[in-house]
């Protein structure tokens, strides 16, 4: 593991195979210790495969940077700009749709380096407000997020496969 700080780069279609393999063990890693076994497998199944993270990648609303150690993934931040959550007041936002690093670089760094390159891909891009939704129960997340400078507006719902949770809906201003 290296002591440096993560390069980051903006994803091609050509690192979905990689990206979604690593989204599989993120998210398993953030939610299956608190739920369903099934619900998890659901939901990976219908959200990270190759090709979708491919058309996804290749998608112009979409940028997606990825955080690399010794040229491998450690982390990704997936954004897309255009409409945003009802609670969400900005004239241009953009959604910080997935935001994951490896758990063995938790406190290293790598997500301070990874939220700085999505505000400034999200600034360069002429958005004026990120905004997020995280898992209530995620508390390291939401910690990391508020000292980010994201502002809890309040709540929102996921379906993970048969399970409804409560999202935290989170935003930041970027003017």
């Amino acid at each position: 593991m290296s002591g440096a700080a993560p390069r980051i780069r903006r994803a091609t279609p050509a690192d979905a195979a990689e990206l979604a393999a690593f989204a599989v063990r993120a998210f398993r890693e953030a939610y299956g210790p608190r739920n369903e076994p099934a619900d998890v497998e659901l939901h990976v199944a219908e959200t990270y495969d190759a090709d979708q993270t491919a058309a996804e990648l290749a998608d112009a609303a979409v940028r997606c940077l990825l955080a690399l150690e010794d040229g491998a993934i450690v982390g990704y931040a997936l954004l897309g700009a255009g409409r945003a959550h009802a609670a969400v007041a900005a004239r241009a936002p953009c959604e910080v749709r997935r935001f994951y690093v490896d758990g063995s670089r938790h406190g290293r760094g790598v997500a301070a380096a990874l939220m700085a390159a999505a505000v400034d891909e999200a600034r360069d891009a002429g958005c004026d407000r990120l905004w997020l939704t995280t898992w209530e129960h995620s508390l390291r997340a939401r910690r990391f997020y508020a000292k980010s400078g994201f502002d809890d507006v309040g709540t929102t719902t996921f379906r993970l496969g048969a399970s409804l949770q409560t999202d935290r809906l989170l935003v930041r201003p970027l003017d």
